[in-house]
């Protein structure tokens, strides 16, 4: 590679300084860095990195969803591959690796520590310690991915032990997931040596977790959004804190990344360098990444923005070689290969009715709440008719439905839940956080039948379902989570069938992300599995008839 040199207004984080200079390259690393006087009209800072991100939430292969992230400056990300392991085991692991290794962008995998994240869901495949020590030996793996299993934390469960105790022998850091956790129980599970959050959603709870010595992640995602609850954080703990968006859509990552949460936190007056800490360093430092931090003998990993308030990115360079320059990504499209497992049979509308014990009953409903993960449990009179408990349209309880996708011939599960506000037809998504069996939500039983089975015909995707007769379909061919169309066809194609559900009347923002998060167990309070209705206070299963 050849040798150049750069110019401008240099953001020396460590430092907290900005003064001009020249930054000189060469073979893709900083050879050194000259204070010059006078200024300059251009900002030369470290690239931004995602501190934790699940790259299938974005429907986009790690080489597809590199083509979008590096026109917003961001230059590597720390990346989850949970969902495809819960799909295809190491193998789905193996093949978001191998995939990333086609582009200059840098992905820093994780071992998946909960496949599946609870016995009490079907997943495609299982990774015990064994296979996770494995992993954690592989020189592609970083880090001990979120422990999802808060109560194995606290029970100390002998199989999520020795995944941490793995992790520890190989100095790799381990990342948690504790929504709720609080005082003693957030002490308890930091002690096991677990070093990250990224659920908090009351600034009370970051701060026991602070003070129990773990980082906070600030999440912004399509589903998941706490920075307005978090971002105090940024100046009380500049040390203690990093910016991640953990599920991103599609259509959304062509609009921002990363530097949405930079120039938001800039707007709440936050301190640049504090701001760039959590965007850049702090997650270097963590996870101990290859990532240059513009110091000589880094790589050249950095971005050049117009000014320090609007933060344009004018070019995103990696390794030396400029990536994006003026919103244009310079990354080619990479054609890529499929892997999946999908094993079930064609539904019928009568395997979605749910009997009724009595003509007249209650029902536990999952309250679905925008920009968070979490649910609520509500107790409300179900609507029967022919004794059947049927969707409610009149006050927004809906019903809905996970069915094995692994394999043929078993029962679905159904239950009901409020605030997707459906008027007609229904949604499906493999999508469906943690194990990607089918979810769907609809309004009548011959609606969710048929987007249920445009999927299974698809062998994986969201579908749109307007009645029985009208379906939309976006197929997801690598597991059922992904496509391998560039980045910009998968964006205009998903805000496609995401108008389509909009127009059956639901007002959710993501109504797509806030589905696939229905069907994740550890996410209190009510959840719904392939096998059932689950209270995630309890940690156990519950009947739908209160």
């Amino acid at each position: 590679m050849h040798s150049y040199s750069i110019t401008g207004n240099l953001v020396d984080i460590f430092e907290k300084r900005i003064y001009p200079a020249t930054i000189y390259i060469s073979n893709g690393k900083i050879v050194s860095v000259d204070e010059l006087p006078g200024t300059s009209d251009r900002y030369i800072l470290p690239g931004f990195v995602d501190a934790h991100v699940h790259i299938e939430s974005s429907m986009l292969v790690p080489t597809a969803f590199a083509r979008l992230a590096v026109i917003h400056g961001t230059v590597a990300t720390v990346s989850d591959p949970h969902e495809i392991a819960n799909v295809c085991g190491t193998q789905g692991v193996q093949y978001m690796i191998d995939n990333s290794k086609r582009t200059p962008f840098k992905f820093f995998f994780g071992a998946p520590s909960c496949v599946p994240a609870t016995t009490f869901e079907t997943a495609g495949a299982t990774l015990d310690a064994y296979a996770v020590e494995d992993l954690l030996a592989s020189e592609d793996i970083w880090y001990l991915s979120e422990m999802m299993n808060y109560p194995g934390v606290l029970n100390k469960d002998r199989e999520v032990m020795a995944k941490i105790a793995a992790a520890k022998k190989l100095n790799k850091p381990v990342d948690g997931h504790a929504p709720g956790l609080h005082g003693a129980q957030a002490t308890a599970y930091a002690s096991a040596g677990i070093s990250t959050d990224h659920e908090c959603f009351t600034l009370d709870e970051a701060l026991d977790k602070i003070a129990a010595g773990m980082n906070i992640i600030i999440r912004e995602g399509s589903a998941a959004r706490n920075f307005e609850a978090l971002h105090e954080l940024i100046s009380k703990y500049p040390d203690r804190v990093m910016f991640c968006s953990d599920d991103k859509h599609p259509d959304e990552l062509v609009v921002s990344h990363i530097n949405a949460l930079v120039k938001r936190a800039l707007a709440k007056g936050h301190d640049l360098f504090d701001i760039l800490k959590a965007a850049s360093v702090n997650p270097v430092l963590h996870y101990n990444l290859p990532v240059g931090m513009l110091r000589p003998g880094d790589a050249a990993d950095f971005i050049i923005v117009d000014n320090t308030t609007d933060f344009n990115v004018l070019q995103t360079y990696i390794g030396g070689e400029v990536v994006a320059e003026k919103g244009k990504t310079l990354l080619p499209h990479v054609n890529a290969a499929n892997i999946n497992n999908f094993n079930t049979d064609m539904k019928k509308p009568a395997d979605f009715v749910v009997p009724a014990s009595e003509p007249e009953t209650s029902i536990r409903v999952i309250e679905a709440i925008e920009g968070q993960l979490v649910t609520n449990e509500l107790i409300v009179s179900g609507k029967v008719v022919d004794n059947n408990l049927v969707s409610d349209v009149t006050n927004d309880v809906l019903k809905i439905a996970v069915v094995n996708r692994y394999a043929p011939g078993q029962p679905i599960a159904k239950a009901f839940i409020k605030n997707f506000g459906l008027k007609r037809g229904a949604l499906a998504s493999t999508v469906a956080h943690d194990c990607h069996n089918i979810i769907a939500i609809g309004v009548d039983d011959d609606s969710l039948c048929a987007a249920v089975n445009a999927l299974i015909k698809a062998k994986g995707g969201i579908s749109v379902a307007e009645n029985a007769k009208t379906i939309h379909c976006m197929p997801l061919p690598v597991g059922g989570l992904m496509a391998t169309d560039d980045g910009y066809k998968v964006a205009a194609e998903y805000s496609k069938i995401d108008a389509k559900a909009k127009q059956l009347g639901t007002p959710l923002k993501a109504p797509f992300m806030t589905l696939s998060f229905m069907a994740l167990l550890v996410i209190p309070a009510l959840k719904l599995s392939d096998k059932g209705l689950f209270d995630g206070a309890k940690f156990s299963f519950t009947n739908v008839e209160a």
